[in-house]
C-alpha cells in the first residue's frame, strides 16, 4: 500500500490488516508510556487546506506514538495565504525529504493529484465532499468491536448525503465487509446520480427514517453542513429534527443492540438530540478514541518497514 485515498483501493484483506493492527494499536493508549519506535526517523506532515480537530490531532498524536517526527502545517498560516497554489506548496514540503502527506483540502481529488507530484506517501484526510477514508475506517473499528463480524449487519446512514464525505467512504469500506446498507435524507440532501448507484451496488435509498429504525443494526446520523449550504435544503431546522433527527422518541425505536455513531462534530437538537448522544448505545467517544489508533495503524502499514 503506497499511498490512502479512497476507500475503494482497499481490499477486503486489507481492511481486515487495517483493523486488526488497529486493535493493537488500541493498547498503545492505556500504557503509561504511549511510544513505539516502528516509524522511528520518519518524518510526517499534516497539511491541513480546512479547518480540523478530531482528525489532525489524532493523525499527530498517531504519528508521535509511533515515534515519527510529525510537523503540522495549515493553510492560514503558510504561503497558501500569499497566493502560493498546492502545487507549490506540496512540492516545497516534499522537497524537504519528508516521508509522509496527511493532507485535508476543499477541493475533491486534490491528495489524488498530490499523490502524482511526490514520491511521498499520501494520505486523504478529507479533500471536498468526496471522501474521508480514516474515518470510514475507524468507525468500521468501532462498529466490529461492539457488533463483532460486520457481515450481513445492516447499517443507515442518515442526514446530509450530499455535502458528506463520510457517507461516500462509508459506504464503500462496510460493503466492502459485507455490511447491508440504507441511506437516508430528505430528497434535497440525497446526491444526484445515487438511485443509479444504489442499483448498481447493491444499497438502499429511503426518504423515511422511522420504518428504518427497528430492522438496524447502526444508526450513523450525520451533521447538517449548514457551511456548504446556500439556499433552502429543508424549511426549518426544526422540521429536519422532525423528519430526520435521533431524538428521544425514535431512541424507543431502535434495538437494545443498536449502536449510536457520528463522525463529528456534532450539532446537538438538530441531526442528533442530547439523549442519544450521552446514552449508553452511543459509541461516539469510541469512534474518537479508535480513531488514534486507526491512524497509527494506517501509518505503520504505509512508512512502517513492513509497508
Amino acid at each position: 500500500m503506497k499511498h490512502l485515498l479512497s476507500a475503494a483501493d482497499l481490499s477486503k484483506d486489507q481492511v481486515l490488516e487495517l483493523l486488526d493492527t488497529a486493535e493493537q494499536m488500541h493498547d498503545v493508549q492505556h500504557r503509561d508510556v504511549k511510544k513505539l519506535p516502528a516509524l522511528r526517523g520518519r518524518t510526517v506532515v499534516n497539511l491541513f487546506f480546512e479547518d480540523s480537530t478530531r482528525t489532525r490531532s489524532s493523525f499527530e498524536i498517531a504519528g508521535k506514538w509511533l515515534s515519527a517526527d510529525v510537523i503540522n502545517v495549515s493553510a492560514k498560516g503558510s504561503s497558501v495565504s500569499k497566493g502560493e497554489s498546492l502545487r507549490d506548496t506540496v512540492m516545497t514540503v516534499a522537497s524537504m525529504g519528508v516521508d509522509g502527506l496527511i493532507i485535508r483540502h476543499h477541493a475533491s481529488g486534490a491528495p489524488a493529484q498530490v499523490a502524482r507530484w511526490v514520491n511521498a506517501a499520501i494520505v486523504n484526510a478529507g479533500d471536498g465532499t468526496h471522501e474521508h477514508p480514516t474515518q470510514a475506517l475507524l468507525d468500521a473499528y468501532t462498529m466490529r468491536r461492539r457488533l463483532g463480524d460486520l457481515e450481513g449487519k445492516h447499517v443507515a446512514i442518515v442526514g446530509d448525503l450530499t455535502h458528506s464525505r463520510v457517507v461516500r467512504s462509508n459506504l464503500l469500506l462496510l460493503r466492502t465487509l459485507g455490511a447491508q446498507i440504507t441511506l437516508v435524507a430528505p430528497p434535497t440532501l440525497m446526491p444526484s446520480g445515487i438511485s443509479d448507484w444504489a442499483a448498481a451496488e447493491g444499497f438502499s435509498i429511503t426518504g423515511e427514517l422511522d420504518p428504518v429504525l427497528p430492522t438496524i443494526d447502526v444508526a450513523m446520523m450525520l451533521r447538517v453542513q449548514k457551511e456548504r449550504m446556500s439556499g433552502g435544503y429543508f424549511p426549518t431546522p426544526r422540521e429536519y429534527t422532525i423528519g430526520y433527527g435521533l431524538t428521544r422518541d425514535r431512541l424507543r425505536k431502535l434495538p437494545e443492540h443498536a449502536v449510536i455513531c457520528h463522525p463529528g462534530p456534532m450539532n446537538r437538537g438538530l441531526e442528533i438530540a442530547a439523549d442519544a448522544a450521552d446514552e449508553a448505545r452511543s459509541a461516539i467517544l469510541d469512534q474518537v478514541s479508535a480513531g488514534v489508533a486507526v491512524r497509527m495503524s494506517v501509518l505503520y502499514h504505509l512508512l512502517g518497514g513492513n509497508a
